[in-house]
């Protein structure tokens, strides 16, 4: 496994052969900047919970998750709640979150995040564009700026949940937000899938990079689950999970199974008007499944708060 790149044997291990980051590693390039690590902890140091959302595999409901999980957070009016969208190349949480054509303000104490409700605001490199239909065309070293930027010159204030949309895959992005937070503090990481096998091959491989990273793995979420008649009720399989699905997947990666979300029309809908599906269709089996995923992440961030401080 990695050892890390703040370790004494980056770059030197057994498991760095083959690394392309091998030599950058050996030596020291790329270990976290101690004044950048405290400045960025010092940005941080008012998030009380955050949670990373990943998929190995685009397409899979992964932005729309997140958007949801900020939602239904914030629907407790007592709880502030961020959304970041790292995606870089992909932002589409402005869309979701009915927020086209924001722009992003600054102020003395740094950019302010654009505001979805007085308990919700969102960050996004979407807000960063002149239009929204320019490309961004930018290679990684820019892109990691951009994140570190995001958590080092926004003004999150005091925060319950920092919730980051990330890109699908293993890259750059995503050694980056690791690397960054791990100056401040990371619940862990709720992985999206869907049932098919095409899928899940690459969510494997998601699994296998947080092991590697150390970043601990909230649970599993199975998007498109089938889908429920609205009239007669009976469920369909649009995606035959032929491979066991992401239940039999957690049982061998010994992981929680966070729930199953069934397939609803609506929901995309709702994203495309920039509204929460949650309060749409409060009485979908959808909505139910969210609601029950959504509780159970906020009670793991909870226990893994306690138990750090119990440590401490």
């Amino acid at each position: 496994d990695c050892p890390g790149t703040g370790s004494t044997q980056a770059g030197r291990a057994a498991a760095c052969q083959g690394c392309p980051n091998q030599r950058l590693c050996a030596a020291g390039a790329a270990a976290p900047d101690p004044a950048e690590t405290a400045e960025l902890r010092e940005r941080l140091r008012g998030v009380k919970h955050t949670v990373l959302v990943l998929s190995g595999k685009g397409g899979v409901g992964k932005s729309t998750f997140s958007a949801l999980l900020a939602h239904g957070l914030a629907a407790d009016e007592t709880k502030q709640v961020a959304l970041l969208d790292i995606d870089i190349c992909g932002p589409s949480i402005p869309k979701m979150m009915g927020l086209e054509g924001e722009q992003v303000h600054q102020s003395g104490s740094g950019w302010s995040p654009v505001y979805v409700e007085e308990n919700l605001g969102v960050m996004s490199a979407g807000f960063l564009l002149s239009s929204l239909d320019d490309a961004v065309i930018w290679r990684g070293p820019k892109k990691n700026g951009l994140i570190k930027q995001f958590l080092r010159d926004v003004d999150w204030g005091e925060l319950d949940y920092l919730i980051v949309d990330t890109p699908p895959g293993t890259s750059d992005e995503h050694l980056s937000i690791v690397q960054y937070l791990s100056a401040a503090h990371i619940d862990g990481a709720v992985i999206i899938t869907t049932p098919q096998e095409v899928s899940l091959q690459d969510v494997r491989k998601e699994i296998n990079f947080c092991h590697k990273v150390k970043l601990p793995i909230i649970g599993v979420v199975e998007n498109m689950s089938g889908f429920i008649c609205p009239k007669c009720k009976n469920e369909s399989q649009i995606f035959p999970p032929t491979t066991g699905g992401a239940e039999k997947m957690c049982q061998n990666f010994n992981v929680s199974l966070l729930g199953k979300v069934p397939l609803d029309p609506q929901i995309g809908k709702s994203c495309d008007k920039g509204q929460s599906f949650l309060s749409e269709a409060p009485k979908s089996p959808a909505t139910l499944s969210y609601r029950t995923i959504i509780q159970r992440i906020q009670e793991y961030c909870d226990q893994h708060r306690f138990q750090e401080e119990k440590i401490i």
